[in-house]
């Protein structure tokens, strides 16, 4: 059964390095089923930290350009796909059917830009980041929260810090 308990993390990370390195960290967690839901405002570091995640996964040469045009672009795993989903320009929930969402969802690991765009469709065991812009030059604050069995999966995630 999933615990009803959510999960909360925050980090302060002051370099795109640290960022990188905390979706590298991050990614390690995931496995098929997993959605991550990336929220912030536009430049708020959503995608270079999906790209440090995807290259953590692949390896550091592994071309991840933004999915901003494409909507969706996949990426083959050992034993799953990952899918990164960039939803600014999605008009209504429903056109994410069109971008195979349902099959990310229950045999891939998604992970989605602008997630607001779904509304009631995202999962609710999904993890959800939260990137803003700190005080200093390529600064972010990082928060993460999530139900089911976040609140363990983060507990060894803060105990990397």
């Amino acid at each position: 059964m999933l615990a009803t308990k959510q999960a909360a993390a925050m980090f302060e990370v002051s370099s795109l390095a640290d960022t990188e390195s905390l979706a590298a960290r991050l990614g390690a967690l995931l496995r098929a089923g997993d959605v991550v839901a990336l929220s912030g405002d536009l430049g708020s570091g959503k995608t270079a930290f999906a790209r440090g995640l995807i290259q953590a996964l692949l390896g550091p040469d592994t071309d991840v350009p933004s999915p901003t045009f494409n909507l969706v672009l996949t990426y083959e795993l050992d034993d799953t796909l990952l899918w990164h989903f960039d939803l600014y320009r999605l008009e209504r929930p429903d056109d994410a059917f069109e971008l195979g969402i349902e099959d990310a969802f229950a045999t891939g690991i998604s992970l989605i830009e602008w997630p607001d765009k779904l509304d009631a469709m995202l999962p609710a065991d999904s993890l959800r980041v939260s990137l803003k812009a700190g005080d200093e030059p390529d600064s972010r604050v990082i928060d993460m929260s999530g139900l089911g069995d976040w609140p363990t999966r983060l507990k060894s995630l803060i105990g990397d810090v």
